[in-house]
């Protein structure tokens, strides 16, 4: 197998990513927000269909009902 050269070190510290990352560490996520994930997570996965769009993921996701 071909030896993938961006793997082989550790990329440089990014100061400003890693504030990021240390802010978002205690965020709660919205119900809205996990809603667009789990749309985009669709849709990213749906293929090439013409007829599939976000907003069709979208109305499609409020008539399923996930229940825990």
């Amino acid at each position: 197998m071909a030896e993938r050269k961006q793997f082989v070190k550790r990329p440089p510290e990014n100061a400003e990513l890693n504030e990021l990352l240390e802010a978002a560490k205690g965020r709660e996520v919205s119900e809205e927000e996990l809603e667009e994930q789990r749309v985009s997570f669709a849709f990213g996965n749906a293929g090439d269909a013409e007829n599939i769009t976000k907003d069709s993921m979208r109305a499609a996701s409020r008539q399923i009902r996930l229940y825990a």
